[in-house]
């Protein structure tokens, strides 16, 4: 009787390394130290290294989501017009966008998907590249690498000189500086992008947390002359409505641009659940819960604005946001040590870019027990 005759298996055409290898650490797995070292402080650690919501999801949004639980068929991936028509309605009255309609909005299924696959679905690869902002927050380099492309870092259109990018990602309100860019800033980015046929996507998630100063989209007419071509603003509930279990975001602007993503994503099958929907619509429609969220931070803020620069911090721009941006001019990790020994969880500032690597960041979206208690240890 005849043996089988072993032989080795034939390599895996397909590895997940191949993309995974293009990509950099995920960041906060190298804090599991300095979250140990912070969890043994004797009143618990005061984690504000994730800004992460803690607030409970306002009542109105949570019946609309109940409300909403009873569609047994499949959602849709351009949403119900509902979300739509709230959406445009939202930026309008809260933020002075004009021109938009529910034509110009897509939901999205939480905007960090949506931003690392946005490269990928506008086709870009090899041989192309993607501005993004000096110190930013990582997806936006992730999402070049996922496609291929090539990250570039800049903060002026002046240092980018006469290079053709095919996409350009700007963030303002910045996480994780809080730096607000002014009108004359935007309107020159939007001008250099329209001469070189870039798509400017603008991160604006903190939007509607401003502290010091005005924060503009760049959809409103003061920035784009109320032309919206060429033009993308990501938009989330996360934060100014507790929504980031929901995953709801979505895209404004340029209606050739919706439409583009709209047939790449009904393709992928990326839909949106309709009860998140209907939580969406409610939230977007109701300006009350949005005004005593933003409140809940500047008391916050208050306190740990004047609890860290007590403690010899310098704290850099952090005019709008949810973070403080904070430095001892020393290198970062040797701050969130310093700042572990005290209980206290931050994310270093070389998450966002080798021009942080002085800086950290302070999260103000703990509880307001929390906060106290690192103001606290700070001014012990």
């Amino acid at each position: 009787m005849s043996t089988p005759t072993s032989r080795a298996a034939a390599p895996l055409r397909v590895s997940a390394t191949r993309v995974s290898g293009r990509l950099p650490d995920f960041p906060w797995d190298t804090l599991a130290g300095a979250k140990a070292t912070a969890q043994s402080h004797p009143d618990g650690i005061v984690d504000l290294s994730v800004g992460t919501p803690v607030d409970p999801v306002p009542e109105l949004i949570r019946n609309a989501l109940a409300d909403a639980s009873g569609f047994p068929g499949y959602p849709t991936t351009i949403g119900t017009t509902e979300l739509r028509e709230a959406a445009a309605e939202s930026l309008v009255r809260r933020h002075g966008v004009t021109n938009l309609d529910q034509s110009g909005i897509l939901p999205v299924i939480g905007t960090k998907e949506a931003i690392a696959g946005l490269a990928s679905t506008f086709g870009l690869g090899p041989g192309d590249d993607v501005v993004i902002p000096e110190v930013a927050y990582p997806t936006y380099e992730v999402s070049a690498l996922l496609a291929g492309a090539r990250a570039i870092r800049a903060d002026s259109t002046v240092a980018l000189g006469p290079m053709n990018p095919a996409l350009m990602f700007i963030n303002s309100p910045s996480n994780p500086t809080g730096k607000i860019l002014g009108v004359d800033h935007l309107r020159k980015v939007v001008g250099w992008a329209r001469e070189r046929g870039t798509v400017v996507v603008s991160d604006e998630c903190y939007l509607g947390l401003s502290w010091e100063g005005e924060s503009l989209s760049i959809l409103d007419p003061r920035v784009c002359d109320g032309d919206h071509t060429g033009l993308l603003a990501v938009h989330s509930l996360s934060k100014i409505s507790n929504l980031a279990s929901y995953r709801a975001g979505f895209f404004a602007g340029d209606t050739e641009l919706i439409a583009e993503l709209l047939a790449v994503r009904k393709h992928a099958g990326f839909m949106l659940p309709f009860p998140i929907q209907g939580a969406m619509t409610a939230a977007l429609r109701d300006d009350t819960h949005v005004y005593e969220q933003r409140e809940r931070y500047a008391a916050r803020r208050r306190t740990l604005l004047a609890a860290v620069q007590s403690a010899g911090f310098r704290v850099d721009h952090s005019e709008a946001g949810l973070y403080l941006w904070a430095t001892r001019d020393e290198p970062c990790r040797d701050t969130v040590a310093w700042l572990a020994d005290r209980g206290i969880l931050c994310a270093p500032g070389d998450f966002y870019g080798p021009a942080g690597e002085k800086h950290v960041r302070m999260a103000i979206t703990a509880t307001d027990e929390r906060i106290a208690a690192a103001a606290a240890r700070l001014t012990a």
